[in-house]
């Protein structure tokens, strides 16, 4: 959990609101924003009474409360045949005694399947933590594979707790017998010495799972962030499949690490509620409550320019590009989560953007951009360095008039 103070806000209003910002931004929208259609509305009602949480095994706190922002984004997501994005908030329903209040923001990307889901809310919550002054950030990723690989895995653990059952507190040996997975997930919380030497999910994964793994791997790695492989991050299978990431900050005065945001891919969740496979990621941001906590968002304008890419390379460097001109206060739609170029010129023409930014391959390779003005369909190459200045010298997009510090 954030602690504000160790950040520059001096309330829980004035963390949300700079998080959100950032958040939207990218292209988040409020959950409640988007309305489901005709067919997500009668499933909803048809699912009313129903609560399938009761049927999932959750091996941490944390997850508990996820499933409800889970739920109402598959709801809002099938049938519907786009890519969700969106944020909600949400309060900490699992308090123990001696715990602070806490709220959480959520940013869920639903309808991806792609690696650059993952990697586009880690980048986000990094850029919020950041602008928050969390200057030491931890960035720990696990990959938990498919459920034929976790499957090995959860086979291995067992065998191996049995081997050390009489070291392992007599409350939590019924647990180890009947779910493995969450009675390591509880060793690790404890400190438990045999965690050390436990089996690792990335061991068990395919071909096929490290490729994608390393694809994640890949655009935190474009974008700047360092980051640690921890076995250590887990969760109930009941609810996560493939990536698992969580971020910490360092306690100047234990030197301790305290986990402020942790999320992952949870198709097997989201699949339970939507009734069907449904891609999904996300990633939840926890916060002290202090003070004002009801967010005022603010009006910054339409965007006049639209960032489109060409290609893998060119996906891959699009985030750092992104985060230079947010920093910048230069504001752009984006398409980061379409495959192809048609669907995001369709999206440029609908949001009616008179700029277009295009990074091929070519880009990518050269570091430039290609500026396009739709009007006359004239176009210059532009060095990425040099791009907010172009941009600014020629009044394109809308900024806004100070960048929050």
């Amino acid at each position: 959990m954030i602690r504000l103070k160790d950040t520059r806000h001096p309330n829980t209003a004035s963390f949300l609101s700079s998080a959100i910002r950032i958040a939207e931004y990218y292209g988040f929208a409020p959950l409640e924003d988007n309305a489901p259609g005709p067919r997500a509305v009668g499933d909803a009602r048809k699912d009313a009474g129903k609560k399938p949480e009761a049927e999932i095994v959750f091996a941490r706190r944390e997850e508990r409360p996820l499933a409800v922002g889970a739920r109402r984004c598959a709801i809002r997501a099938r049938g519907s045949g786009r890519t969700l994005l969106a944020w909600r908030t949400g309060g900490s329903s699992t308090k123990e005694r001696g715990d602070m209040p806490s709220l959480s923001l959520e940013l869920h990307v639903v309808g991806s399947s792609s690696a650059i889901a993952e990697a586009l809310l880690i980048v986000v919550a990094n850029a919020i933590a950041e602008e928050a002054g969390i200057e030491k950030r931890v960035l720990s990723i696990n990959n938990i594979g498919s459920i034929e690989s976790s499957n090995r895995y959860v086979r291995d653990i067992s065998t191996y707790l049995r081997k050390h059952i009489e070291s392992i507190s007599p409350t939590l040996r019924p647990r180890a017998a009947s779910d493995p997975l969450g009675a390591l997930v509880q060793l690790i919380e404890r400190g438990h010495p045999a965690v050390s030497r436990a089996p690792q999910a990335m061991e068990y994964l395919t071909e096929e799972e490290r490729r994608r793994f390393w694809e994640i791997l890949e655009y935190l790695e474009m974008s700047g962030l360092s980051y640690e492989l921890s076995p250590q991050v887990l969760g109930s299978r009941d609810c996560w499949a493939h990536s698992l990431y969580e971020i910490s900050t360092i306690d100047p005065e234990t030197s301790g690490r305290i986990s402020f945001a942790f999320g992952g891919r949870y198709d097997p969740l989201a699949a339970r509620f939507a009734h069907g496979p449904m891609p999904s990621a996300m990633i939840s941001i926890s916060c002290e409550v202090h003070g004002r906590s009801r967010v005022k968002r603010e009006n910054t304008g339409m965007p006049a320019i639209y960032y489109a890419h060409l290609g893998a390379e060119a996906r891959r460097r699009s985030l750092p590009v992104l985060e230079i001109l947010r920093k910048e206060g230069i504001m752009v739609h984006q398409g980061l989560l379409h495959e192809r170029i048609g669907e995001q010129m369709a999206a440029a023409r609908k949001h009616a953007t008179p700029y277009v930014l295009i990074m091929g391959h070519k880009e990518a390779v050269e570091g430039t951009i290609l500026v396009r003005e739709v009007a006359t369909n004239s176009q210059e190459a532009v060095p990425l360095l040099e791009l907010p200045g172009y941009l600014r010298r020629h009044r394109m997009g809308v900024w806004r008039s100070s960048v929050p510090a």
